[in-house]
């Protein structure tokens, strides 16, 4: 595994960032890499969207990051976001991951996420350790922690469509082990 490798993958909402992040995750842990970190996953019901949850990886604890029925004053189209729990579960989970995972993934970097500086302080300090790191990121967002994302020399962005969404795992996991640079 090449020591420090960070890979940013970023597409359209809808266009597969969280499932090819997952696909490299679970070709990770085949591996035997223990991966920690933070994912995010749509509340779905009845084909509607009603929100996200944040996982931790690792512990597979959940709370709602945002949804339909929170009001708040972080609102993201029509979704009202938990800031709380986004601290409480996800930068808890990327610190940790930080200090025990072999492999660190945040996902995502996007507009209701960069809204906490908890979290902001927590995807600064992956960016900062020796570590493997895979982060999604909003694709269109001029927020200043994307745009020092996109700056950085050590982090390969690879965008995600629906072309190559199936093939893309693949060629992170050979980008990670160093076979393609």
């Amino acid at each position: 595994m090449s020591k420090g490798i960070k890979i940013g993958i970023t597409g359209l909402p809808g266009a597969g960032k969280t499932h090819a992040l997952l696909k490299v995750i679970e070709m990770l842990e085949a591996d035997e890499m223990k991966v920690g970190g933070m994912i995010t996953e749509p509340i779905i019901e009845d084909n509607k969207r009603l929100g996200f949850y944040v996982i931790d990886w690792q512990t597979k604890r959940k709370a709602i990051l945002a949804s339909t029925e929170i009001r708040s004053k972080f609102m993201v189209g029509k979704f009202g976001v938990d800031l709380s729990a986004l601290e409480e579960v996800g930068v808890e989970a990327i610190l940790k991951a930080c200090e025990t995972a072999d492999v660190v993934v945040i996902d995502e970097v996007g507009k209701m996420e960069v809204e906490s500086e908890k979290f902001v302080g927590a995807v600064k300090a992956a960016l900062e350790i020796e570590k493997p790191l895979l982060l999604t990121l909003h694709k269109k967002s001029r927020n200043p922690l994307l745009q020092d994302i996109r700056r950085r020399d050590d982090v390969r962005i690879l965008e995600v469509t629906p072309i190559n969404r199936n093939l893309l795992p693949y060629k992170i996991m050979k980008l990670m082990k160093g076979e393609l640079l």
